[in-house]
């Protein structure tokens, strides 16, 4: 019997704030307490961002919050966190963020159908406040026109 993906942590205001480009799924190195913590779905990608250190890519101000029967065990809630691509992955993310003008946004945090903890991180350049007022506009609008659709069908 297949197990479904599960997502535990998703940064909403990712879309709103950020043009997204490409996207890449990585894995994470995480300690036990943290596996533990994220199945109970318990952490926050709100703040956090991806970057470059050494050649490799890490994950920034993720909050995974202590979990409680790790006792002193336990692992620091806002450590770094490194990130598994493939070479030639980090290799052109690298490149994109020396080029400047981007930056790396963590998306999601789910567990895949094997029930590994994965990361989805985005290429995006940010907004302009006028394109957040764009997309709000568009959003509204698009809600706007699924209700008086609605409302039409069934009379």
């Amino acid at each position: 019997m297949a197990q479904q993906s599960r997502t535990v942590a998703e940064n909403r205001r990712a879309r709103f704030d950020y043009h997204l480009d490409e996207v890449y799924d990585a894995g994470v190195v995480l300690v036990g307490s943290e596996v533990k913590s994220l199945r109970d779905g318990r952490a926050s990608i709100q703040d956090a961002y991806a970057a470059e250190q050494d050649g490799e890519i890490w994950l920034i101000n993720c909050h995974i919050p202590e979990y409680h029967g790790a006792n002193r065990f336990n692992h620091e809630p806002r450590r770094l966190r490194k990130l598994l691509l493939k070479r030639k992955e980090i290799g052109k993310l690298i490149g994109s963020l020396k080029r400047g003008g981007v930056t790396l946004v963590p998306l999601t945090i789910y567990f895949n159908e094997r029930g590994k903890a994965k990361v989805k991180i985005a290429l995006a350049r940010g907004k302009k406040l006028h394109d957040k007022r764009e997309t709000e506009k568009k959003r509204d609008w698009d809600r706007e026109k699924h209700r008086l659709m609605r409302s039409k069908g069934k009379e």
